[in-house]
């Protein structure tokens, strides 16, 4: 995640308050006047001949950290050989968070973090978050899935502690339940709001017939409504095998121009869409693809020759830039997106005025509308638990994505 500090290091150690740099006007985003910045920046990386093993299969637990405040990190590190190789970037990004609180002077150290392995199921969540609870965590960071988000956080919130899942599923949020992570609103307000700016004014959008599907189109109509947009179409499908369809019905409103911009935010359907325009005989000039956050990092994505030129919302790419030769040289492999998301989860939870306060991460800190900035840009949670991002806008080129437009919210 990246602090985008650039020329603005000597201000912000200037304004350092209560461990944490509050950004002044040089700050090239911000939602409030007051955003908390968490001191990234070259001067104060990790030291570099401090030893740091990468993790490897959870036991029952693991600690890394010195502070009094005890937090827990649940991640699925065992199961699901994919979910748990994600479990363990984040991790490992959490690790490299903390080791930068250490190595930093001007950040206090206020928290020991327990890492928990949840074995990638609702119940492995539910038990883990037990666990934490009975070691003393008053914060929990965690757990990936939204169903276990959503187990977990009935679990913590029945004991008066919060929780910071890791889910995009809206509908895992809830009072006391945050999601630090990009919803589907966000990302939709973002491309729509960019979309229009464009000129574009004739939108539709293909979604999968799954819960997140229907969330992103939920989301979709709602956003494209309030950007003053009328969808032209809304098209939902089972399978890829469907796409030639879906575009045979989308191709008459595209060639009368009523369609001008096609929103496909599903990562792993997009390429097979985008082919069935191409092979429909339609030209890229006459539709913008528009994708997700989701899109990003996703090298089939970038290697679809169909896809070249769309355009897709996510956080600025300088927050992973910033971490990867150092997570690389202390783990020997790359990091996955969501490290950057564990790494700000794992500082924001060592603020000081989070994590001392009595009783501590209370709902009136956490949902300060002046917000934080991390690794990823600007966030902020609301009273729903929901966030909200400041999001860039890139595009897929044959050499990687090109960043459009800076972080907006």
């Amino acid at each position: 995640m990246t602090a985008h500090r650039n020329s603005c290091h000597g201000i912000a150690q200037a304004l350092a308050v209560v461990g944490l740099f509050v950004l002044s006007a040089c700050s090239p985003i911000h939602i409030a006047s007051r955003t908390i910045d968490f001191g990234f920046g070259g001067a104060n990386q990790t030291n570099p001949n401090q030893t740091m093993t990468p993790l490897g299969p959870a036991n029952a637990s693991q600690r890394f950290g010195r502070g009094p405040v005890q937090v827990a990190l649940l991640l699925p590190l065992s199961g699901d050989p994919g979910l748990a190789n994600v479990g363990q970037a984040m991790a490992n990004g959490s690790r490299l968070a903390m080791a930068f609180i250490e190595a930093n002077p001007n950040i206090a150290e206020n928290t020991t973090i327990t890492l928990h392995d949840t074995g990638g199921t609702v119940a492995g969540a539910t038990s883990a978050t037990q666990t934490a609870l009975a070691g003393g965590a008053r914060l929990i960071l965690g757990p990936l899935r939204g169903d276990s988000v959503t187990a977990a956080g009935a679990v913590a919130r029945a004991s008066g502690v919060p929780l910071i899942g890791f889910s995009n599923n809206p509908g895992a949020a809830g009072p006391g339940v945050y999601l630090l992570s990009v919803l589907p609103e966000m990302e939709m307000q973002r491309a729509l709001n960019y979309v229009k700016a464009k000129g574009r004014r004739g939108v539709a959008g293909v979604f999968p017939a799954s819960a997140y599907g229907q969330a992103q189109q939920t989301a979709f109509r709602q956003q494209a409504s309030q950007a003053g947009l009328a969808p032209q179409a809304v098209y939902s499908f089972g399978s890829t095998g469907e796409a030639p369809q879906i575009i045979a019905q989308a191709q008459p409103l595209i060639e009368k121009g009523l369609i001008d911009t096609l929103f496909l935010p599903d990562r792993a359907s997009a390429p097979a869409f985008a082919a069935a325009l191409a092979q429909a005989g339609i030209s890229p000039s006459a539709v913008q693809i528009v994708g997700s956050a989701d899109w990003e990092g996703d090298t089939t994505i970038l290697a679809t020759p169909a896809l070249a030129g769309a355009i897709y919302p996510a956080v600025d790419p300088a927050g992973m830039a910033a971490i990867r030769p150092e997570y690389q040289a202390r783990f020997n492999s790359q990091p996955h997106a969501l490290s950057t998301i564990a790494y700000t989860a794992t500082i924001l939870a060592n603020v000081n005025t989070l994590s001392l306060a009595n009783p501590p991460y209370n709902p009136a800190l956490m949902t300060n509308p002046t917000g934080f900035n991390g690794r990823d840009g600007v966030f902020r949670f609301l009273n729903s638990g929901r966030s909200q991002y400041a999001l860039a806008m890139l595009q897929v080129s044959p050499g990687g994505a090109v960043r459009l437009e800076g972080p907006k919210l």
